[in-house]
C-alpha cells in the first residue's frame, strides 16, 4: 500500500488537527484503528501515541475541536476526548514496559514509538501511521503486521511465551481476534497459550469475562470456543461447558456430543441476533445435560429435567463470571427453563391450552424463545433438520393465531386479588390466591374466554364452591 493511499484514508478531520498541532515530537495513530483501516472495517476508537505527553496533547486538541471534556487518567498517563460524531480519541505517551511474574501490571517508563510497538500484543496491532507533517501517512510496520493481515494470521511481536506470560489476558485476546476476524493463530502462539494457560489465574474475572463476551458476540463464536477448548483455557474459565464434551456409549447406544451441539446452536443463532443474553441462553440451554445424564436399557440415554436443573445453574455461573445478576440473568434463566416447550408443540395432537401456557410463561420473550428453539434444531442429517424446521414453521403460525385471538402475551388475568376481596368482603387469604389461580388456569385451558365479564361470573361460581358469598 502506497503512502499517499494511507494518507488519503485518514479521512477523519481529527488527524489533520493533530498534524497541525504537533511541532517537534513524533506522533502516530496506532493499533486497532490502523488494523481495521487496512481491513476496511469500521472503527470509532482511535489511539494516538506521542513521544511526549499524551495528556498535554489531548488538552491541546480538545481546545482546537471544542471538546467539552477531557478525561484524564494520570496514573496511566493517558487522556481521552469524545467527539460529537461518536469517535473516541485516546492519547498516550510512548512507553516501554517490564513485567513482574506475579502481576500483569507492568513497570512503565517513557520510550520511543519503537518501544511502544514492541509492547503491543500482536503484530497486526503494532501497526502505526505517522501524523507528522513531513511523514504524514507513512506506515510504520516493524514486525510485518501487513503481511499477517494478508495471511489472516495472529502472531506476537516478540517471543509468544514471553508475551503471554507477561500479560496472560493476551491469550484471551488472541482467541477473541481469531474469532472476530476469522484469522488463524500462529502455531507457536497456540503452543505458548497451552503452556501458559494456568497464568490466566492472575487476571481479574471481569477482564476475562469481557473478552469471553466479545467472543460470544463474534460472527462465528464457535471459532473462539474451539480454540478456548483446544488450548485448555475453557477448562479453567468455564468447566461446566467442558463437561458437555464427548460421547459415551453403552450397549452400542451413544448420545450426541453436547459440546459441539451447543456450538452449533450458538452459531445458528448468531446471524439472527446481536443480543448477548440470547446468545448466553444458547450456550446455557443444555448446560445441565452432564449432571442429568442417565442410561435406560429400553430408551437409551436420557437427560430428564435438564431444563429445570440448567435454569438453576445460570445464577451460579453468572455470579462466578461476574455477569449481571439482574434482569439479564433472569432472562437467560427463563429461556433455559422454557427451551423445550416450543419443540414439544410440534406434536400434531397438542391442544391450544399448551400454546396459551407457553405464551403466558414466555411473555414478551416469546420471539427470542422461538429463535433459540429454531437454532436448537440440529442434526448431521440435513433432511431431518428440514423436516423439523417445517414442523416448527407450523408451530409458529399457530402461536401467531392464538396470540391474535386470545391476547395472552404479557397478559394479566382480568380479575385481580383486590376485586376478589372486594366482591366477597374478605381479607388476603388462601381463598383469594386459589380463586385467582383457578381463573388464570381456566382462561389458559380455554374453559372461559379472556374477558372480564366471563371471568367475573366464573369467580362468583368459584367463591360459591368455597362457601363465599357476594357482598
Amino acid at each position: 500500500m502506497q503512502e499517499t493511499q494511507l494518507a488519503n484514508q485518514l479521512s477523519h478531520p481529527i488527524f489533520e488537527v493533530i498534524r497541525d498541532a504537533v511541532q517537534n515530537e513524533r506522533v502516530f495513530v496506532i493499533g486497532g484503528f490502523v488494523r481495521d483501516l487496512l481491513l476496511g472495517r469500521p472503527c470509532k476508537d482511535i489511539d494516538i501515541v506521542i513521544e511526549g505527553s499524551g495528556i498535554e496533547l489531548a488538552e491541546k486538541i480538545a481546545e482546537k475541536v471544542n471538546a467539552t471534556k477531557v478525561s484524564v487518567f494520570k496514573n496511566f498517563g493517558t487522556a481521552m476526548i469524545k467527539l460529537k460524531d461518536g469517535y473516541e480519541i485516546e492519547f498516550v505517551g510512548a512507553r516501554k514496559e517490564s513485567y513482574d511474574r506475579n502481576s500483569r501490571k507492568p513497570t512503565v517508563e517513557n520510550g520511543t514509538i519503537e518501544d511502544d510497538q514492541k509492547r503491543r500484543d500482536f503484530r497486526i496491532n503494532a501497526l502505526a501511521i505517522s501524523l507528522n507533517k513531513a511523514t504524514y501517512g507513512d506506515l510504520v510496520d516493524p514486525f510485518g503486521g501487513v503481511t499477517d493481515l494478508k495471511n489472516k494470521l495472529i502472531k506476537t511481536p516478540l517471543e509468544p511465551g514471553v508475551t503471554y506470560s507477561d500479560d496472560p489476558l493476551r491469550m484471551m485476546r488472541a482467541i477473541r481476534f481469531a474469532s472476530q476476524l476469522g484469522f488463524n493463530i500462529h502455531h507457536t502462539s497456540l503452543s505458548a497459550i497451552r503452556e501458559n494457560k494456568e497464568r490466566i489465574s492472575i487476571i481479574s474475572q471481569e477482564r476475562i469475562t469481557s473478552e469471553l463476551n466479545k467472543i460470544i458476540l463474534s460472527n462465528v463464536p464457535s471459532i473462539g470456543f474451539k480454540l478456548l477448548y483446544n488450548t485448555g483455557l475453557l477448562d479453567i474459565i468455564f468447566p461446566e461447558m467442558v463437561a458437555l464434551y464427548g460421547v459415551e456409549f453403552i450397549d452400542g447406544k451413544g448420545h450426541k456430543d453436547n459440546f459441539y451441539h451447543t456450538l452449533e446452536v450458538l452459531d445458528n443463532i448468531a446471524p439472527n441476533t446481536d443480543n448477548l443474553w440470547l446468545r448466553w441462553a444458547a450456550i446455557m440451554h443444555d448446560i445441565a445435560k452432564p449432571p442429568t445424564k442417565r442410561f435406560d436399557k429400553k430408551v437409551g440415554w436420557t437427560f430428564h429435567s435438564h431444563e429445570v436443573v440448567g435454569s438453576k445453574m445460570v445464577k451460579p455461573v453468572f455470579k462466578r463470571m461476574k455477569l449481571p445478576l439482574d434482569s439479564s440473568m433472569q432472562y437467560v434463566r427463563k429461556l433455559v427453563f422454557l427451551h423445550l416447550r416450543p419443540i414439544a408443540l410440534t406434536n400434531p395432537n397438542t391442544k391450544d391450552a399448551a400454546y396459551r401456557r407457553m405464551l403466558f410463561e414466555a411473555g414478551e420473550d416469546i420471539d427470542d424463545l422461538l429463535k433459540l428453539c429454531r437454532a436448537d434444531i440440529t442434526s448431521k442429517n440435513e433432511n431431518k433438520v428440514q423436516r423439523y424446521l417445517q414442523k416448527f414453521d407450523k408451530v409458529e403460525e399457530r402461536i401467531i393465531e392464538i396470540e391474535e385471538n386470545d391476547r395472552i402475551r404479557n397478559w394479566q388475568p382480568p380479575i385481580s386479588g383486590e376485586i376478589i376481596m372486594k366482591t366477597f368482603g374478605i381479607k388476603p387469604c388462601y381463598e383469594v390466591g386459589k380463586i385467582k389461580s383457578d381463573i388464570k388456569d381456566a382462561i389458559l385451558e380455554g374453559t372461559i374466554k379472556n374477558d372480564f365479564d366471563e371471568a367475573f361470573e366464573y369467580m362468583v361460581s368459584l367463591g360459591d364452591k368455597l362457601g363465599l358469598k357476594v357482598v
